[in-house]
């Protein structure tokens, strides 16, 4: 009798397991969540990653493992100690987690940037041919995501970027890099204006889709359109962990441009009286 009874606990046991393990997931999420929305990305990652390490069917948790692992290695600058190892050790944890987010739910747009810009991150550490290879797929990612949603403003930005990115290689260095790795990919600046500017229409709120569009005019001798845009950017509420980072940002090069004297005068005066601090 009492192996029978010891035998029924151990039933209800593991049948009650897979519901204790979800609870406990979703806990971990909730927490998670919190800490994102107070733009902690080190420890919401953790939360995150727990509620998918006990979850794997999870799809939420992984996917915010995902993004919240971009983040951190995103905030690892080149001061820091290790930072290229460390950096490269959260991105690859967001590429797996995006990889795993996907095979769970194909027709999610965002998963689909996710992956895109996770995978942009490694393109410094391949080889030449490497880049090329992921060029390629990185566009096709983003096209499956703006297919699948064309409101998503971070995969127009991501768009732009790419554009952008290949808009600047030089023609001696296309040229060689396809006669030895094959054929780069071409972009465009004016395609690049296109998607940021589509990105802001669709969330002008976002200080980072105004910074790349300055930078993108930087490129294309825009000198006055470039400092509007800086401007804009630092007029933006924070929006993620990243906004204060990408103001200072967009702060530095208006300030260059500024003691430059590459910028019009009105927008000199206006900047001026936002900030009577800044000094030529």
């Amino acid at each position: 009798m009492k192996k029978v009874l010891i035998y029924m606990i151990g039933l209800i046991l593991a049948a009650a397991a897979p519901g204790l393990a979800s609870e406990t997931s979703a806990a971990h999420l909730k927490t998670g969540d919190r800490l994102f929305a107070q733009f902690d990305d080190a420890d919401a990652f953790a939360e995150y990653g727990k509620a998918a390490g006990l979850d794997s069917m999870n799809f939420e948790a992984i996917w915010k493992a995902g993004l919240t692992s971009m983040n951190v290695g995103d905030r690892i600058y080149k001061t820091d100690k290790d930072s290229q190892s460390r950096k490269s050790t959260f991105y690859k944890a967001s590429f797996e987690y995006a990889q795993n987010a996907l095979k769970l739910n194909p027709n999610d747009s965002e998963t689909h940037f996710l992956f895109a810009a996770a995978l942009a991150r490694q393109v410094p550490s391949f080889s030449r041919k490497e880049q090329i290879a992921a060029a390629y797929t990185i566009r096709e990612e983003i096209d499956r995501s703006l297919a699948l949603d064309s409101n998503n403003d971070l995969a127009w930005h991501a768009l732009a970027f790419w554009h952008r990115t290949l808009a600047e290689l030089g023609g001696a260095l296309r040229f060689v890099g396809g006669v030895l790795f094959g054929k780069i990919p071409a972009g465009s600046f004016e395609e690049a204006v296109n998607g940021f500017q589509k990105a802001i229409a669709l969330n002008p709120g976002y200080c980072d889709h105004h910074l790349q569009l300055g930078r993108t005019y930087l490129d294309m001798k825009e000198k006055d359109l470039a400092a509007s845009e800086f401007r804009i950017a630092l007029s933006c509420p924070d929006m993620t962990s990243q906004c204060p980072h990408f103001k200072n940002l967009a702060r530095q090069d208006l300030n260059r441009l500024i003691a430059s004297g590459g910028v019009a005068g009105t927008l000199v005066a206006q900047y001026a009286s936002q900030n009577p601090a800044h000094k030529l």
